[in-house]
């Protein structure tokens, strides 16, 4: 039986994030003119799961800058989280079928790198964005996983906590694979560029002032 909480979150939270998402990624799943449904669907994805990952990370300072309690778990935050998960995990799966169709590890590695390279660990601008993006998956995984109240109670609040605020590492990461392909991959146009800039600049410049206000509070 779903409890009044849960209830409540699945109306107010999970429906309409799930419902923005589906609608943002449509939106660009029809407006881009790539050729095949792949590309298609990473483009749609990773926008999305951006913006998400993004908003996880401004409701903190944001109530903090109010003068609100900060809580070590808040509902609406975690949901947001969910569906940031939901969505990146997505953009990552189709992600590794979309420039090396059938062959996903030539994203890491080079082919026949005896030939020209010392290591088989690719080190070019496209092995950087695919191993940030990697490695950022992977974060975000043990955050989703991990988003509910039972790892809560098994973790405790400060263990909690302290895996939760790898989100800042998985956020650095994302911005930085974003970055990459835009600029040295996929050469995105300048609308979508300023999106991720806006996104990274808006959160970066709260989480500096919800710090600087956190700060002066304690010396207070």
């Amino acid at each position: 039986m779903i409890s009044r909480r849960l209830s409540r979150r699945l109306s107010r939270h999970h429906l309409p994030i799930g419902l923005a998402i589906l609608a943002s990624g449509y939106a660009l799943y029809v407006t881009r003119s790539f050729p095949d449904v792949l590309t298609r669907l990473s483009f749609s994805s990773a926008y999305p799961a951006l913006v998400l990952l993004s908003a996880t990370l401004l409701i903190g300072p944001l109530k903090i800058i109010a003068g609100d309690r900060l809580a070590v778990s808040m509902d609406f935050r975690r949901d947001i989280g969910i569906w940031a998960g939901i969505a990146g995990l997505f953009h990552v799966v189709v992600g590794q079928c979309v420039h090396l169709r059938g062959r996903p590890w030539l994203y890491y590695i080079y082919e026949n790198w005896q030939q020209k390279h010392f290591l088989p660990v690719r080190h070019d601008l496209f092995g950087f964005a695919n191993y940030t993006g990697l490695i950022a998956s992977f974060v975000l995984l043990a955050l989703l996983a991990t988003s509910n109240d039972a790892s809560l109670r098994k973790l405790g609040t400060s263990g909690w906590k302290q895996l939760q605020r790898w989100n800042y590492v998985c956020f650095a990461l994302t911005a930085v694979h974003t970055f990459t392909y835009q600029k040295g991959i996929e050469s995105q146009t300048l609308p979508f560029l300023g999106t991720a800039i806006v996104a990274v600049m808006i959160t970066a410049l709260l989480q500096l002032a919800g710090y600087q206000r956190r700060r002066a509070s304690k010396t207070v």
